[in-house]
């Protein structure tokens, strides 16, 4: 039997009911009638500009129908399309273009300028050399780079569509699904949680250019959606509006996060408000939808990421690779239907053995099965060898008034080898009482587990899509501890 591809199942719910709404938002609302001819249209304007099949077609604008429909466009000519990271320094793009060997950059017009700036170095850089996909081959996404230079994970048509499946079972998405779409679709976070599989599903999608929090919840209030997708820093930036007490959040069913640790904070306010949040584990490697916790479940188990979607093997190792039994913390590999087909042009990665994606990240199993990440394995602080994550402290102190942000990271220290420091951004206008802090962890975490020193800055080292570059933060608060005049305690 042949697998389905997204274009396969989009086709389906064509012919189902071509007049049904299917993108609201940008413009002119479409039908699915609608959205099937603007993928011609763009399968058209690609065949015109010489792509064909295995091209890699490189794509730079913020979130549009477009974007969605080139994908599909994609599909049906046997290319491969390759959404850029808009956020990303011009030099940054260019090195992605080269690496991946790029036939066609095609620019939106809302981002003509960069686009154009972009295209001349690329075409300044001489000769291209185009590296070929193979046939099955569907989605380019670079990575983020948190852990050092970013890279290529290729997905083909059958793995794209397995993670929308997966989606679509385990946040029970349908015809009856209205999302409300606002993170970046250059990710798969943006693209492949919800937006696709919604899509994929019968619903219908809301789409927003770019995040912004008033819009997320004027839009909430008024368009009525029954889940959305947010993020760690978004969820902030809503919370802290003043619409956030008086909008009514009634319609929301469950609001869906993922991240490697999502603070207890931010969670328990959507709860407060009898919005179930619910998670999503995974990479840019693996769809993302790799490890979920249900809807159904989300107000029962705060914070943990839930049990492996369908067609996903999760295995936590220790540093020899053997398997740890429930309740003890392992590195996180993982195989299945969704995950990538591997590193473009980098075959032999070490993160991708035999199938086996390694994740880099830790977490421990209970005994139904749900999983709790606890943080990055590389982030793991050994204090007078004991082990500290950084993630028992950071979900602590962004519970006190004032703190907009934090991170902890591992230090070296001449007896203990490394102790923790903490980092704290304060809110817009916030005092910062540093001895609330210090009492949000002091009786709640073992004295060795106690940041030694706090540091406050105006904002943290993050990648491009918002995640703190680890590394970057130790050097800094390396350098600010040795300054006298840094604010610290």
């Amino acid at each position: 039997m042949t697998q389905p591809t997204p274009d396969t199942l989009w086709r389906l719910q064509l012919r189902a009911a071509p007049q049904a709404q299917l993108l609201d938002g940008s413009g002119s609302p479409l039908s699915r009638e609608a959205f099937e001819a603007l993928v011609q249209e763009q399968q058209h304007q690609l065949e015109a500009r010489g792509v064909g099949s295995c091209d890699i077609v490189a794509w730079l604008g913020t979130n549009q129908p477009a974007l969605l429909a080139s994908l599909l466009a994609c599909e049906r000519l046997g290319a491969v399309l390759m959404p850029l990271n808009w956020r990303l320094a011009h030099s940054e793009l260019l090195a992605q273009l080269l690496h991946a060997g790029t036939a066609l950059l095609w620019v939106d017009d809302s981002l003509r300028e960069a686009g154009t700036q972009l295209q001349q170095a690329w075409q300044a850089a001489g000769p291209v050399e185009r590296a070929t996909a193979q046939a099955e081959d569907l989605l380019l996404v670079y990575t983020s780079g948190t852990t050092g230079t970013p890279k290529g994970a290729m997905h083909t048509a059958v793995q794209v569509a397995a993670n929308a499946q997966a989606a679509v079972t385990a946040q029970g998405l349908g015809r009856d699904t209205r999302a409300l779409a606002v993170l970046p679709m250059f990710h798969v976070g943006g693209l492949c949680i919800q937006l696709l599989p919604t899509v994929l599903a019968g619903g219908v999608v809301r789409l927003h250019a770019r995040f912004e929090p008033a819009l997320w919840l004027a839009d909430v209030d008024r368009w009525r959606p029954t889940t959305s997708v947010l993020v760690p820093a978004t969820m902030r930036a809503v919370l802290d509006l003043p619409q956030w007490s008086e909008t009514d959040l009634s319609c929301l069913k469950f609001l869906m996060t993922g991240s490697s640790v999502v603070p207890l904070a931010l969670i328990e306010a959507f709860h407060s408000r009898s919005v179930p949040v619910a998670q999503v584990y995974g990479s840019t490697e693996t769809g993302p939808f790799s490890i979920a916790l249900a809807p159904h479940e989300a107000l029962a188990y705060p914070g943990s990421v839930g049990r492996p979607v369908a067609g996903v093997q999760v295995r936590l190792v220790d540093a020899q690779g053997a398997d740890v039994p429930d309740g003890q913390v392992g590195d996180i590999r993982l195989r299945g239907a969704n995950v990538m087909r591997g590193y473009h042009r980098m075959p032999q990665h070490p993160d991708f053995v035999d199938g086996w994606f390694h994740s880099g990240d830790q977490a421990r199993r209970d005994t139904q099965g749900r999983y709790d990440v606890v943080g990055r394995s590389k982030d793991m602080i050994i204090s007078g060898g004991e082990n500290i994550y950084p993630a028992e402290i950071e979900n602590l102190v962004i519970g006190v008034p004032g703190v907009a942000e934090c991170a902890v990271v591992g230090l070296p220290h001449e007896h203990w080898g490394e102790t923790p420091v903490l980092a704290v951004v304060s809110g817009a206008g916030a005092m910062l009482d540093l001895d609330a802090v210090r009492l949000s962890f002091s009786s709640r975490l073992a004295r060795f587990k106690h940041p030694r020193q706090i540091v406050q800055l105006p904002s943290l080292p993050k990648t491009a899509l918002g995640k703190v570059q680890k590394s970057a933060l130790a050097k800094l608060l390396s350098a600010s501890l040795e300054n006298p005049d840094a604010q610290s305690g």
